[in-house]
């Protein structure tokens, strides 16, 4: 009796054991919420690659909803990993918005940077607080804000800090937050949004050296009317409007200071070129009159290659809702400016 026993225990665990291999994936294939895309099937708004040298692999980022603390589906960051910028791997969970934050609405344009041994996430979080009544032909004034979440590793978990409140000021409709450091400070550039003051403008305030709360008072560096090409949109009833997006700083060869941002040049949108007449990110800032891109595709960021080739990438084209992808083109630093080469992937 005994040995019939044993031989029944061995068969339960021998079974048991059978079961969990059959649900694990085989050696070099991926779990099952994971698969490998290409570049032109990936649908995704405001793209943000890193480089990371150390692994020798690029991840990209991008909004979307992920599975919460509670196991049920929230909003959140996804991460792609890639070896070849053409075929990305994900979607990985990194972000899920905490049950106790104080927003905890969609998220848009999700950014990381490495930062001081550390990887920190800058989202932009909505709401569905309206802090000031709707007027006739205009958007709601909901709130939003860039909220800094940290983690030791590109692909999270990205955590908040202890107060679990936006970076951006309280009263101000605020989204693309960026990072720079400049003489060993840290500071974020972002966007004050167009739905609350028409003229849309890029904004600047310094960070604490750990990214967990910002210091001072904000600084406006430019308005979106000041650039010759952002067109604006005009309204039968009611005031025009000028967007700004998608800021993006780069240091140059020749020590100039880049900012790339977009909006629109007669109702497509663009990216185009502010220049720091100082080389300080305080500005003051002038627009270069050539645009960088300007067919209906923005919200850009550079990076490098790790054969060092500067690359810029892009979602395109901004409509119809469901067509976006990520574009990645080859860039040139002339050293007074930048010049879009040869598309990636075409």
């Amino acid at each position: 009796m005994l040995k019939l026993k044993l031989i029944h225990a061995k068969l339960i665990l021998v079974l048991s054991i059978a079961m969990i291999v059959a649900v694990l994936p085989a050696k070099g294939q991926t779990p099952p919420k994971l698969r490998v895309i290409d570049i032109k099937d990936l649908y995704i708004r405001d793209p943000f690659i890193v480089a990371d040298l150390e692994a020798k692999t690029y991840f990209l980022y991008k909004a979307g909803k992920v599975e919460g603390s509670d196991g049920s589906e929230v909003n959140g960051v996804e991460a792609y990993k890639s070896e070849d910028l053409k075929k990305w791997e994900g979607p990985y969970d990194v972000f899920a918005i905490p049950p106790d934050n104080w927003i905890d609405g969609v998220v848009w344009a999700p950014e990381v940077h490495h930062y001081r041994g550390k990887y920190y996430l800058f989202a932009t979080l909505n709401s569905e607080i309206e802090w000031k009544k709707r007027r006739e032909n205009w958007p709601a004034y909901t709130f939003r804000g860039t909220q800094i979440f940290y983690a030791d590793s590109p692909l999270g978990p990205f955590l908040p800090f202890d107060d679990k409140m936006p970076h951006t000021p309280m009263d101000k409709m605020a989204l693309d937050g960026t990072l720079w450091e400049e003489n060993s400070l840290p500071y974020m550039i972002y966007c004050h949004e167009w739905v609350q003051i028409e003229d849309g403008a890029m904004e600047l305030i310094q960070l604490a050296p750990d990214l967990s709360k910002v210091i001072g008072v904000s600084q406006k560096l430019f308005n979106a009317f000041v650039a010759p090409w952002s067109t604006g949109t005009h309204r039968e009833m009611g005031p025009s409007s000028y967007v700004t997006d998608g800021c993006f700083l780069y240091r140059k060869k020749t020590d100039k200071l880049l900012m790339i941002w977009s909006s629109f040049k007669e109702n497509s949108y663009a990216i185009g070129i502010a220049e720091s007449v100082t080389g300080k990110v305080s500005g003051p800032w002038i627009q270069q009159k050539d645009l960088l891109f300007s067919q209906n595709g923005g919200h850009g960021m550079l990076f490098k290659t790790f054969e060092g080739q500067l690359m810029l990438t892009f979602h395109g084209p901004n409509s119809p809702a469901g067509s976006e992808r990520m574009l990645i083109f080859e860039i040139e630093d002339l050293g007074s400016t930048l010049k879009l080469k040869k598309q990636l992937f075409k």
